[in-house]
């Protein structure tokens, strides 16, 4: 890599897996192969910094010559993490961000995983250029949720836990790609759960535009056609490395 100076790493941390890649911020393309190791069992501190290690190992990029952003499944603040998804709970009210700095030897961007996605669509996706509130949703193990107003996040919105009063549960247990698989549903069965979360979402927060991410995207034209909102809504454009690409678009502000 001759110039460096539009390059950063972006490491995506989830729960069955670790990605890693260097990416272009100016075009918000990877610039290497994408690197990936399964999560370690339990998801401890101690054994995700390891894997998080040997990502940057194989990437090559173990220094600090490139700047380095982090996403993981937590709700984060001030680089505390104050929640776990699919990970341990030993991350609970942990401070994380200094956790990673210090075992890597390096300043990191240290965010929540939707919170990147959200950044990497509105930057070079779905969302770029779009003007007032887009809310983009990834529909996975759960439903993380990013919020995007005039181009600036609204961190931490956790929009996949709002309660369905009729069974007091998240919304996210019922509306979440697994529980498509879970109940092995077809997509038209799935798009009416989708109807009730997108529909109560609109209603909540009036917004302009609803972008879906997560790895399910790539197969919108099975349901997004399926619902019917006053707001459009539209795939995410980068899917499964939307995690890496936006956590490498904050790194700068760390």
């Amino acid at each position: 890599m001759a110039d460096q100076t539009n390059r950063a790493v972006g490491v995506d941390i989830g729960g069955t897996g670790i990605k890693a890649g260097i990416v272009d911020l100016d075009k918000g393309e990877l610039v290497s192969d994408r690197v990936k190791v399964a999560t370690p069992d339990g998801a401890k501190p101690k054994d995700v910094l390891v894997a998080v290690t040997e990502v940057l190992t194989r990437l090559g990029v173990e220094d600090a010559s490139v700047p380095l952003g982090v996403a993981f499944p937590a709700i984060v603040k001030n680089g505390r993490t104050l929640s776990a998804a699919n990970v341990s709970d030993k991350w609970i009210g942990f401070e994380a961000e200094k956790f990673f700095e210090d075992g890597l030897g390096r300043d990191i961007h240290f965010a929540n995983d939707a919170d990147v996605a959200g950044v990497a669509e509105v930057r070079y996706g779905a969302a770029k250029d779009q003007p007032g509130l887009t809310i983009l949703t990834t529909l996975g193990t759960g439903i993380g949720s990013a919020m995007l107003y005039n181009g600036v996040l609204i961190p931490n919105s956790e929009l996949g836990h709002v309660q369905r009063a009729s069974a007091k549960k998240d919304a996210e247990a019922y509306a979440a790609y697994s529980a498509m698989e879970r109940h092995s549903l077809s997509w038209s069965k799935w798009a009416k759960r989708l109807q009730w979360y997108y529909s109560h979402i609109e209603f909540l927060f009036s917004p302009d535009l609803f972008v879906v991410g997560g790895g399910v995207s790539k197969h919108a034209d099975q349901f997004l056609p399926l619902l019917e909102l006053k707001t459009p809504i539209v795939p995410a454009v980068h899917r499964n490395n939307a995690g890496i690409i936006g956590a490498a678009a904050l790194s700068l502000s760390s």
